[in-house]
């Protein structure tokens, strides 16, 4: 026997308000819960994943070229001669600019890796409507072999193992549980 149906005592969106919450600290709440809905909503996107990842490995990219230029060692004799007769401040901008240079390099490899392998999972996670260790393990297999398609068939074969074992092994770390202490 089913229960009749009960219209709602109060309009939706109008409902009474808890004690000691105002009106416009209720605004600031549903504002806050559209916000988090655009948030969530738009992370499902594959564009969005993939440009979040792009722009996150540009970033390590260029941190990672930024750390190697502190430990980088030149020949202090060659780089005298390469640049005799030049002002410290004409060194220090050519410093600068070879460290900006590689940044960008770098920031750039980093970026593609990450963008075409996060929008690779993501194409077949939301293909196979699961999310297990088969989607980082393909996707690593293709990007893999993307990235080694201009050295030849076995290159872009042992790239593809390579890159799929990598990303196994790193989803396999991110992914075990904690054990529950009692």
């Amino acid at each position: 026997m089913a229960l009749p149906m009960v219209a709602p005592v109060f309009p939706a969106g109008r409902e009474p308000l808890p004690p000691g919450i105002s009106e416009e600290e209720r605004q600031q709440m549903e504002q806050m819960k559209k916000w988090q809905n655009v948030m969530t909503s738009g992370m499902e996107s594959c564009v969005v994943k993939t440009a979040i990842a792009g722009g996150g490995g540009f970033a390590l990219g260029g941190l990672f070229s930024l750390m190697q230029a502190s430990f980088a060692y030149e020949d202090p004799i060659l780089r005298q001669q390469a640049q005799a007769g030049w002002s410290q401040k004409q060194k220090a901008a050519e410093v600068f600019k070879e460290m900006g240079r590689n940044m960008w390099r770098s920031g750039k490899g980093f970026g593609k890796v990450g963008a075409l392998f996060a929008g690779i999972e993501c194409v077949i996670e939301s293909y196979r409507a699961r999310n297990d260790m088969v989607n980082p393990v393909a996707a690593g297999f293709v990007a893999g072999g993307i990235l080694a398609r201009n050295s030849g068939p076995k290159a872009v074969l042992g790239g593809g193992l390579a890159f799929a074992a990598f990303s196994a092994a790193i989803d396999l770390f991110l992914r075990r549980e904690t054990p529950e202490e009692d």
